[in-house]
């Protein structure tokens, strides 16, 4: 019996297995399609991505193949502002990266952890009883697990399956998207998107660097989302919006996307859990999908090894909804009202202007880019320090940073006081003796998320609150 199937090899799925295998839990990654995908869904990665990286040792693998670009880009609805001073992050940028690539990585570094990936395999069926999950696949193999995480997307046969609601709205626009050839030069593409886009912000072409374009523009209606468009509808559209269609041609791929906003009601069901788009779907505004699923998988991750390591105290699977159900009703509300302000009626338009004024205040802007990029977050432990549920930044150690000292997944009670003990749990928490100009504070005990679960300097105190998050 496999400790951990995980239906879907995507971000999300990958994220999670990766994290499970830190703590050496035996994982399968079951993925429908034969080949990775073409198509280039999300662009980059945010501030908390970023950091979930770093705190795995993965960023530098990243940053060869993607590229810095400033938080205050327009990644709020297009509303371009300076990037806000003294975020609270060690990095206060976007890193702008083909899905593809992410995919790539994280598939690699997958395989070097042991995770075992089987391509060509549609789960089909599933059953679940108290000491695990069967699954079964299209060819009619039946596979057997101690839990199932379904990872698969937004159109999720695990989500089905399991009769798990879905509730929300259905796509009211759709948008084409592709990668394509164009005649038109440089200048004359650039120049024409400038203007098109002072008032339609769903429209683009952007270079990709090899000579083609990455074309974005709205459709005349809305489909099932299923069919891809035809390079004759990308031209009527485009010619339709920006009155030419550029000459664009030889088409690498092409999709279509809606802006269907949709949250099941619950991520866990027995032993099967949700993550990604499986439990959410919402409008590609702001780029937080990809980003969302990958910190669901990184939420969920250490969590599941516990139960699966026989240590995980009572209840702690379930915080996984109860902390990552409410971020993705933010999320999805956030990206409800970045389409409404990108809409080119005349309320929406004046709604707007007005958002564009309030974020020339430095503390409007600083709230909604910490939404955009996820540093922002505080999960609700509990009344306390302002610190207290909230995921600490990468701060400078007198003997490194502090986030070098979490490649292992496991807690970490960063001590300046060097009066304290982790006892008997120092076979799941690190023990870390050393001082920071950046902490304010005697000393925090991080979860291996590195959320702040306790902060303070009386030993008697931190004991009552290991059980809480690392088990008797």
């Amino acid at each position: 019996m496999t400790d951990v199937i995980i239906a879907g090899g995507g971000p999300t799925g990958l994220m999670l297995a990766i994290e499970l295998r830190l703590h050496g839990v035996d994982v399968l990654v079951l993925e429908r399609d034969t080949e990775p995908t073409k198509f280039v869904r999300a662009l980059g990665l945010h501030a908390r991505s970023v950091e979930v990286m770093d705190q795995r040792g993965l960023l530098e693998r990243f940053l060869e193949h993607g590229t810095k670009y400033p938080l205050g880009g327009g990644f709020f609805a297009g509303i371009a502002k300076p990037s806000p001073v003294r975020l609270d992050t060690a990095h206060p940028y976007v890193l702008g990266i083909p899905q593809t690539t992410t995919d790539r990585l994280l598939t690699e570094h997958a395989v070097e952890v042991g995770v075992a990936i089987r391509r060509g395999c549609e789960l089909v069926g599933l059953s679940q009883d108290e000491d695990g999950v069967t699954v079964e696949l299209a060819d009619g193999t039946r596979l057997r697990s101690r839990y199932l995480a379904g990872c698969d997307g937004g159109r999720s046969t695990v989500r089905k399956l399991l009769g798990v609601a879905f509730p929300g709205e259905p796509s009211r626009v759709e948008t084409l998207l592709g990668e394509m050839e164009v005649a038109e030069s440089p200048e004359t593409v650039a120049a024409v998107v400038a203007e098109v886009r002072k008032t339609q912000l769903r429209f683009g072409l952007g270079p990709l660097g090899d000579g083609a374009y990455r074309v974005v523009v709205p459709a005349e209606g809305v489909t099932d989302g299923r069919t891809p468009p035809t390079l004759d509808e990308v031209k009527q559209r485009l010619v339709a919006v920006a009155g030419t269609d550029f000459g664009v041609h030889s088409p690498r791929w092409l999709s279509r996307f809606g802006d269907a906003t949709r949250l099941a009601e619950h991520y866990r069901t027995g032993r099967v859990l949700l993550a990604g788009d499986a439990a959410h779907i919402h409008p590609p505004a702001g780029g937080q999908g990809l980003n969302l699923g990958i910190q669901d998988a990184f939420n969920l991750g250490w969590k599941l090894a516990a139960e699966v390591n026989g240590w995980a105290p009572e209840g702690l699977l379930d915080t996984y909804h109860a902390e990552r159900h409410p971020v993705a009703a933010d999320v999805l509300d956030t990206t409800r009202a970045m389409m409404h302000l990108m809409s080119t009626d005349p309320g929406p338009q004046a709604v707007r202007r007005l958002v564009s004024e309030l974020m020339d205040f430095e503390d409007v802007n600083r709230h909604l880019t910490e939404k955009i990029a996820a540093i922002g977050l505080r999960y609700d432990f509990g009344d306390g320090h302002e610190l207290l549920g909230r995921r600490m930044r990468d701060i400078g150690l007198k003997q490194g940073r502090l986030y070098s000292l979490m490649h292992a997944g496991r807690g970490l009670l960063l001590d300046q006081t060097g009066t304290l003990s982790v006892a008997n749990w120092s076979d799941r928490v690190d023990h870390v003796v050393d001082v920071s100009e950046e902490l304010d504070t005697p000393a925090v005990l991080l979860r291996p998320d590195g959320h702040v679960a306790w902060v303070g300097e009386d030993q008697q105190d931190l004991l009552d609150t290991l059980p809480r998050w690392f088990g008797a």
